[in-house]
């Protein structure tokens, strides 16, 4: 590794893969003279390539519903809140909305 290109030259455990997988891979650093001639993405693939990924940008998240829920910020006695937390543990969310549902006028 050159001091053009710094960065880790070395194999170090935990970040995902094997030193097996790491020796294996043989990839060198890009010369100038490579990155000059590199082109932009738009001119060097089709435009269906970019078609899918907006596709794939928009299938992220949760799926739109038409009663979508709206953030609201309450400020709640702290024995309330862990008596919720108790009753409803990971869903005292839920529990409390249910339990503000049925006390609507």
């Amino acid at each position: 590794m050159t001091a053009e290109y710094p960065g880790k030259t070395k194999f170090e455990p935990g970040r995902g893969y094997t030193e097996e997988d790491w020796n294996a891979v043989d990839s060198p650093q890009l010369t100038k003279e490579e990155l000059a001639k590199m082109r932009p993405a738009k001119e060097v693939l089709p435009q269906s390539f970019f078609e899918g990924l907006e596709e794939a940008r928009r299938l992220r998240g949760r799926p739109k519903t038409g009663h979508a829920k709206e953030a609201v910020t309450l400020r709640l006695d702290a024995e309330t809140i862990e008596r919720f937390k108790r009753a409803g543990g990971p869903a005292w969310r839920s529990l409390m909305a249910s339990a503000i549902e049925k006390a609507r006028p």
